[in-house]
């Protein structure tokens, strides 16, 4: 791929990756809760969500969601209540930076498990993330080239931003719990659980562009 498709790719993909989604508002909760090293498994799952939305895509479920009001209203409800199950979970933690890390300490290998797989499930589960991939990368893909090449370069492109967006946003939780002190993970904790309760509202009211 030429070098001036791959940065002009890089840069939209950076604004649509930096914008404010579930992935980045649980990476900074991680951050403000857990601190940045336990956060690294929660962007590793969603880092790992990339490569399988953009395999879907290259192989057509986008567009099999985008034509099928059934599988993408299926994919659309299991996304919103795991958004909104996610979002009741941060409103009722207690907020306490402490007691997480000791929590997170004492069950180990088993939390952090469960950090990646919150992250990667937002992300499947997510069918804008299908659609938005299906319209945008067929843009920067040239159909006379090897196809499964371009779609892995722009993954690879797609998982670094995603990783360092990622990174920022738990590195900004961590340091403003340490600013805020005591109550600075309880304010995250209702501030992010509050805008996944809204996404999760957004995306049960949205709809296929076609529909």
């Amino acid at each position: 791929m030429a070098e001036m498709t791959l940065l002009a790719f890089a840069i939209v993909a950076f604004i649509g990756i930096a914008t404010p989604d579930p992935t980045v508002l649980l990476a900074l909760a991680n951050g403000s809760r857990f601190g940045v090293r336990r956060a690294l498994t929660g962007m590793a799952g969603a880092v790992l969500s990339d490569f399988v939305l953009i395999g879907a895509v290259a192989l057509g479920l986008g567009a099999l969601l985008a034509a099928s009001e059934f599988w993408f209203g299926v994919v659309k409800w299991v996304g919103a209540c795991y958004l909104a199950f996610l979002g009741v979970m941060l409103l009722r933690s207690r907020g306490s930076l402490d007691g997480a890390l000791q929590s997170a300490d004492t069950v180990g290998a088993t939390y952090a498990r469960s950090i990646f797989l919150k992250s990667f499930l937002v992300a499947v589960t997510n069918p804008k993330g299908y659609l938005f991939f299906s319209a945008f990368l067929p843009q920067f893909i040239d159909p006379a080239a090897p196809q499964i090449q371009q779609y892995a370069v722009l993954a690879l492109v797609i998982a670094a931003i995603d990783f360092i967006v990622m990174f920022g946003y738990a590195l900004l939780g961590s340091q403003a719990v340490r600013l805020l002190r005591k109550s600075g993970a309880l304010w995250l904790d209702r501030i992010c659980g509050g805008a996944l309760l809204t996404l999760a509202a957004s995306l049960a009211f949205y709809r296929r562009a076609s529909a």
